[in-house]
């Protein structure tokens, strides 16, 4: 039986809107794979704290989801790629493949969370053209604003190229060549196994549905 798949949407998203719509879930379905998921704290249908704190224990509460699977391969996009590749480096015996899609160099720039939770909150400056992408997804009525702030703002574990250095399994990076995430050299440098697949004329938002990405994905999925 092949491993079963983590599947970690991103921010301001959900699992319906990051993997269900898009046919991710049928799609892994057909190929026998099981699928692990759910809406992560502050989205969806998960409870939606306000306090920062609440989100600190957030990689853990992750960890559970798939803790009873001896293996399990994983893939995840913007904020999810980053819990994903926290976890496979704190216990990397856990996962056969990942897939991580829509970071590269942000992951290890410290500034911007707190200008994306006043975006969040508020609305962004003009000519902040990430914010306002930010502030828009979190308008969605589905959203709750306070929630998105304080998640933000969370005490979250750096990432940091000595980190990744303990992720030894395949590693799949996807970017759009237009994604505000690049580039991914940095990313590329630190992860001892990895390769990378560049979507032109793609940018952020996106990457999840692009038919290449899919394509991509299942392909390094079921080489494993």
């Amino acid at each position: 039986m092949p491993a079963p798949v983590l599947l970690i949407h991103g921010f301001a998203s959900s699992f319906d809107h990051n993997w269900v719509e898009p046919g991710w879930v049928d799609l892994l379905t057909e190929e026998g794979r099981q699928v692990i998921g759910g809406d992560l704290p502050g989205h969806g249908s998960s409870p939606k704290p306000a306090d920062p704190a609440a989100y600190e224990n957030l990689e853990d509460q992750v960890a559970a989801t798939y803790a009873e699977h001896p293996l399990v391969d994983g893939v995840g996009f913007s904020l999810g790629a980053r819990i994903l590749l926290t976890l496979a480096a704190r216990d990397p015996s856990h996962f056969g493949r990942l897939v991580v899609m829509g970071v590269g160099a942000n992951l290890f720039r410290s500034e911007g969370h707190e200008a994306i939770a006043k975006a969040v909150e508020s609305g962004a400056d003009p000519e902040d053209v990430g914010g306002r992408v930010f502030a828009q997804l979190a308008s969605d009525p589905r959203n709750d604003r306070a929630a998105l702030a304080a998640l933000m703002r969370r005490n979250a574990p750096a990432v940091t190229p000595d980190l990744l250095r303990a992720v030894t399994c395949p590693v799949l990076v996807v970017l759009g060549d237009r994604d505000f995430a690049g580039p991914a050299g940095p990313l590329m440098e630190a992860l001892p196994h990895a390769e990378l697949v560049t979507l032109p004329g793609v940018d952020h938002f996106a990457t999840p549905r692009d038919y290449r990405c899919i394509d991509a994905v299942l392909g390094f999925l079921g080489s494993s």
